[in-house]
């Protein structure tokens, strides 16, 4: 993680609510239709030797229905057949039966060590297939959704080693050519591993790009790297660009290097050792920052060329490529700005900050050649400034108004079993860790597709509340906004120990999750009330409520598939498709 830049996510104050007083339980009734399925879901129950958590959370508790975001209220499943099976819907009152877009053309069950069938869709025309033997299928589908017109077709598939699952697949154009990044899930046996769980978790990023050649179009793999880690990640999802890749995890994830890798980075290695010596010293004050960098001794004035720009500085030594080049921390006054040569053959530099008083973490942005020095008074001043937050008593004042947290009063739903969840971004061409966000007791709910053109968004807990983040890939300043809040949600969720999916609208309206069996769950939006009602406890008019509805399915076999609309919620179970009409149509 050396190198990476550890930044941190910025809650918007005006999406949070102090005040928000619960869910008042509703029982308006929640129209609910159900479709018999002609053929029972692909469903695929772990082995004996599948037997770790990875396992579980990987293929145990997949989502077997996939919702296609491209188009409205359109969802898939695979059944036992290998056919992969439509329904859209445009009225509630008059469904049509789900019908067979594709078959596979392997017949799944003479594979004894294959997974679910996985699907993702790519484009609004193109799809990425998984049989869940190890064949990755690229199909071209046309406009879905729409009826009996719709017709899929392959146009790559390829044997890619042993079963994996699609995590994520985007679709682009780089250089006027049509790409795919596709995005395998491996849970892989680990024979190095003898303490712990024996497996490692892979992710295979690959990218197939359309070549042609004498006017003949076909696509053929370009680009195929692995990174592995200890636990299956919680989101995993590659940048609309396919220039990076974004993974939530509680353990850390790398890139398997190939042997031409690692000599390079050896060599890499070699040449930092050699290079011991900072390149440059530099020490601030509340005004301005001193930067000294040592000169060669056959170096003159003339020879040196210093540019100044209220955002960026560049030093030059004679005809060389630059010595110190790049963004500022923060911007500074560049026509104040001054260089000198001093007696000691070093080039000194002064700028003159722009905005008095914040201290600058780093000089040049990404640059970790230089050294801060720190002088005894700024010390002296950071000691001071901490020392409230230190004491050699465990207690010292135990009749103050808010005492110390005390762990042993948390609620067994504000425990976490996993605290040390990070956020990485990896660039695609160094392969590399450019930003990192420890999560801590953050954690990770579901994530959902608000806008196909973007990545998807993660929802997490902070503190009672549940957060829903959408990633920026090409806005460096503001690369995870905070869109929507779920209030309370975070506290909420933890008290159902049965369940199995989470999802929300794409437009925020609600929050849903479902238990293995029958029940759901719907969080309405604070919404304003139609009449008066007053909190007789604190004696004033409430003006909006949030409604909590519970859906019981007539269903006995378990939830196999959850997704989320803005006006219905589709549930999967093995022989059954329920769909629960939760907002009107506008």
């Amino acid at each position: 993680m050396a190198g990476a830049a550890h930044c941190s996510l910025q809650a918007k104050r005006l999406l949070l609510d102090p005040k928000f007083e619960g869910y008042k339980l509703s029982l308006e009734p929640l129209a609910c239709y159900q479709l018999g399925l002609d053929a029972a879901v692909a469903e695929v129950q772990l082995r004996d030797d599948q037997y770790t958590l990875d396992h579980m959370r990987a293929f145990g508790m997949y989502n077997y229905l996939h919702l296609d975001s491209w188009y409205q209220d359109n969802v898939y499943y695979v059944d036992q057949f290998g056919r992969v099976m439509n329904l859209s819907v445009t009225l509630d009152t008059a469904l049509q039966k789900p019908r067979e877009v594709f078959r596979l053309p392997a017949d799944l069950n003479a594979y004894d060590n294959r997974l679910c069938a996985s699907i993702h869709f790519s484009s609004p025309t193109r799809v990425t297939l998984s049989d869940g033997t190890g064949r990755l299928y690229l199909i071209k589908s046309g406009k879905r959704g729409n009826g009996a017109s719709e017709k899929w077709e392959i146009m790559f598939n390829e044997e890619l080693g042993s079963p994996f699952i699609i995590a994520h697949s985007v679709s682009f154009v780089k250089s006027d050519t049509h790409s795919l990044a596709v995005l395998l899930l491996r849970v892989e046996k680990d024979e190095l591993d003898t303490k712990g769980s024996g497996f490692h978790v892979t992710l295979e990023w690959v990218t197939i790009a359309e070549i042609i050649k004498e006017g003949d179009h076909r696509y053929e793999i370009i680009k195929r790297k692995v990174l592995q880690g200890k636990s299956v990640p919680h989101y995993a999802a590659i940048e609309p660009s396919g220039d990076g890749l974004m993974i939530v995890s509680h353990k850390p994830f790398k890139f398997m290097e190939s042997e031409r890798d690692k000599l390079e980075e050896n060599d890499d290695e070699k040449v930092l050792n050699e290079k011991k010596d900072p390149l440059y010293y530099w020490q601030q004050t509340e005004d301005d920052v001193t930067i000294t960098v040592h000169l060669p001794q056959d170096i003159t004035k003339d020879d040196i060329k210093v540019r100044f720009s209220p955002d960026n500085i560049c030093v030059t030594l004679r005809d060389q490529p630059p010595l110190m080049e790049g963004k500022l921390y923060s911007s500074v006054d560049h026509e104040s700005c001054t260089w000198i040569i001093k007696e000691n053959k070093s080039l000194e530099i002064s700028l003159i900050k722009k905005n008095e008083g914040p201290r600058w973490p780093e000089l040049i942005v990404g640059d970790t050649r230089g050294e801060f020095i720190m002088d005894s008074s700024q010390c002296s001043e950071i000691a001071e400034s901490l020392m409230h937050l230190t004491s050699e008593v465990m207690n010292p004042n135990p009749e103050k108004e808010k005492p110390p947290c005390n762990a042993q009063e948390l609620e067994e739903c504000d425990a976490f079993l996993e605290d040390g969840a990070s956020l990485c971004r990896f660039d695609g061409v160094t392969l590399k860790v450019t930003h990192i966000i420890n999560l801590g007791s953050n954690q990770y709910l579901f994530s959902v597709l608000v806008n196909p053109r973007e990545m998807p968004c993660f929802c997490l807990r902070h503190d009672v509340d549940a957060l829903l983040w959408q990633p920026h890939s090409d806005q460096p300043e503001n690369m995870w906004e905070h869109i929507a809040t779920f209030n309370a949600l975070g506290y909420v969720q933890a008290s159902k120990q049965d369940k199995k999916f989470m999802a929300c609208a794409p437009d925020y309206s609600y929050a849903a999750l479902c238990e293995c069996l029958r029940r759901v769950f719907i969080y309405r939006q604070p919404t304003p009330l139609s009449t008066v009602l007053y909190n007789r406890k604190e004696g004033r008019q409430v003006g909006q409520v949030a409604k909590q509805l519970v859906a019981t399915l007539e269903a006995n076999d378990p939830i196999l598939g959850f997704q989320a609309t803005n006006e219905r919620l589709f549930v999967l179970t093995t022989k059954t498709l329920f769909l629960i009409k939760v907002n009107s149509g506008n």
